[in-house]
């Protein structure tokens, strides 16, 4: 097995795309971070629309974007790659500039709007992973997977930063964000374009063939489904702790804020040394440990609510940092699995379940979380480390 020692930036960055496609990387997500967190309070604040139905329309989106996810999978292993990531931002500037020209009060051009923006934005991740694996290899893939999550987080604090210092002007700093995002979407696409990345699938199924690789696409059940419930753990800084701190433990607003900051800068920082360091252990084991790891958080944030207004807050942000480091390995290592896994013929159609499974359980986990909060901190947290453990263990198997 091969053991990734330490972290060489220029071949980080070769492994990566080259630097055209870090540079497309980085505005791409620079501009999703943007607008992507103020979309709903475009809809309500710039198209006068209710909050129900802009975010109805937003969840559409995100459906329609993972139905079209087989069919970016069936593209790929045809050997599309940069062809595919440009693609994806593309769909993205047709959803903001029809954004920047919807009238007031139209909420059938929103939710088209929406749609393209999900579309995209399911794309992509699905065709950013094989665009990195045809480029790199073995340790150095995970490590390049890593770095570019690493950038990515790194773009979008910086776009949401911006915005939020921008969003007091009103709906007109709004739609200024939003014809920003879609130039910086056509930037990135032109870079990504640039790259002129391509498999050559003939080549691929052909070695499949010689290695006697019967299974056109590997069903990865439990993976895929462990997956649905580790995902979770990306939206507990933004959906679940929020919700615990200002509902339950009655704390100000500002550890939420405190908690995301640092959320984003512990991943910018420590996702690619904690993914060399764990490249010594086989990527399944990393993975069975980010489940371990995320359900100590979960009990932990049991305990930390249970201490109260005053201690509580503090304790959650303390634990937060745990979470973090869960999710860090999850993501360093649960892309990477998928890709060791899936033969180089059927790596899209494998990514494109994966990104499914993601992508459901990105859409579900604010609606369960929402539920189970009401019934108090056990009914949470219990469920989620309880859920997070037996995923863990499957995994493991």
């Amino acid at each position: 097995m091969a053991i990734t020692t330490g972290i060489r930036p220029r071949a980080l960055l070769r492994a990566s795309g080259g630097p055209r496609y870090a540079l497309a990387l980085a505005v791409d997500a620079l501009g999703t971070g943007l607008l992507r967190p103020f979309l709903l309070l475009y809809g309500v604040t710039v198209l006068r629309l209710s909050a129900p139905l802009t975010g109805t329309a937003m969840a559409v989106g995100v459906v329609a974007g993972l139905v079209c996810t087989p069919a970016v999978g069936r593209w790929l292993d045809r050997g599309a790659r940069s062809t595919v990531v440009a693609a994806s931002m593309l769909v993205r500037v047709l959803g903001v500039a029809l954004l920047v020209a919807i009238p007031t009060g139209n909420a059938v051009l929103f939710a088209t709007a929406a749609l393209f923006l999900g579309i995209g934005n399911q794309a992509w991740p699905t065709a950013h992973a094989a665009l990195v694996a045809t480029v790199a290899h073995g340790r150095e893939r995970d490590a390049a997977l890593a770095g570019c999550r690493a950038l990515r987080n790194a773009g979008l604090g910086a776009g949401a930063l911006v915005a939020t210092a921008c969003v007091t002007g009103g709906a007109s700093a709004l739609q200024a964000l939003a014809a920003v995002t879609g130039l910086a979407y056509l930037a990135a696409a032109v870079l990504a374009w640039s790259v002129h990345v391509r498999a050559h699938p003939a080549a691929a199924a052909a070695a499949a063939v010689e290695d006697r690789d019967d299974e056109p696409v590997p069903r990865m059940r439990a993976l895929l489904a462990a997956n649905v419930i580790y995902v979770f753990c990306l939206n507990v800084p933004e959906v679940a702790l929020p919700l615990v701190l200002v509902t339950q433990l009655h704390a100000s607003p500002v550890w939420s804020a405190a908690i995301f900051v640092a959320n984003t800068v512990l991943v910018v920082g420590l996702q690619i040394p904690v993914t060399v360091l764990l490249s010594r252990f086989p990527r399944r084991s990393a993975l069975a440990i980010a489940g371990v790891v995320l359900t100590v958080s979960y009990l932990g944030f049991l305990a930390a609510t249970s201490l109260g207004h005053g201690w509580g807050a503090p304790a959650v942000a303390a634990v937060s940092v745990l979470c973090t480091l869960g999710e860090i390995i999850y993501a360093g290592s649960a892309t990477a699995l998928v890709t060791a896994l899936a033969p180089a013929h059927v790596l899209g159609r494998a990514l494109a379940r994966f990104q499914l499974s993601t992508g459901f359980g990105l859409a579900a986990s604010p609606a369960v979380i929402t539920a189970l909060a009401p019934h108090g901190p056990v009914a949470l947290w219990g469920s989620l480390a309880a859920a997070t453990l037996l995923s863990a263990s499957a995994v493991a198997r």
